[in-house]
């Protein structure tokens, strides 16, 4: 009875240190990261760019406005070069052109046209059979301002440079020099590179406007050859200019 009873108390002890060891044995259950929330795709810029009045005359001004998304740098072809995220300028094509407006993000680059159609104008014959050439010149030649130690083109500018270039087309023996000038403020070798920066502006802008660049040099003068001598803005500011000499 007694070795039946301690075979049972064995048995029972047996199976408690299986239970026991089995269940010490189990594997831990592998626990997961955090699941990350996937990025978020970068915008792609967005762009419009529309054109009022889309049909003109030579010469006549075009409003050019528009609008981005996205965009970190914005820049209109031809002649206009870099704007704001949105806006509007003037312009003043000769003849029918594209503009069109390249947006440019993180996310890529979007562009946009604006189509302005450019009737033919008018030659206009001179007023009277005693005008020269050169005096037709001083009349019709308008230089290009500038603002303080730039070069960009301004709205001012646009519209000058297009009656340069339709008096251009209308006498086209003649050539020209466009000079570059600058205030008194700077150096003398700063103002020499600003002033070609301004001189190139301009040549470039009248090339847009369809005047061979074979018709035109430049030159700078940099701030060695003033056209006022006073020291105010309302002197300096006549001193920024690319003036355009008459050649042959």
């Amino acid at each position: 009875m007694q070795d039946r009873c301690l075979t049972k108390l064995g048995l029972l002890l047996g199976v408690i240190a299986f239970v026991a060891f089995a269940g010490g044995c189990k594997k831990p259950v592998a626990s997961h990261p955090p699941t990350q929330a996937a990025p978020q795709p970068t915008a792609q810029p967005t762009v419009t760019l529309n054109a009022s009045p889309t049909s003109v005359k030579s010469g006549d001004t075009v409003t050019l406005s528009w609008t981005s998304t996205d965009a970190t740098d914005l820049d209109i072809e031809p002649g206009v070069g870099k704007v704001v995220a949105q806006g509007t300028t003037p312009v003043n094509p000769t003849q029918s052109t594209t503009f069109t407006i390249t947006a440019t993000g993180p996310g890529g680059t979007a562009t946009a046209d604006a189509r302005v159609t450019v009737g033919a104008a008018p030659v206009e014959a001179p007023p009277s059979g005693n005008q020269s050439l050169s005096e037709l010149f001083e009349q019709n030649v308008k230089d290009a301002y500038f603002d303080f130690n730039k070069s960009d083109i301004r709205a001012d500018a646009r519209a000058n440079l297009a009656k340069t270039a339709e008096f251009l087309r209308s006498y086209s023996q003649i050539r020209v020099t466009i000079e570059g000038h600058c205030d008194e403020r700077g150096s003398t070798e700063y103002n020499i590179g600003l002033g070609e920066r301004r001189a190139q502006a301009a040549k470039n802008y009248l090339i847009s406007l369809g005047i061979p660049a074979d018709r035109m040099d430049t030159v700078s003068w940099g701030k060695e050859r003033p056209f006022c001598t006073e020291h105010d803005e309302a002197c300096w500011q006549q001193n920024r200019r690319a003036h355009f000499v008459a050649g042959h």
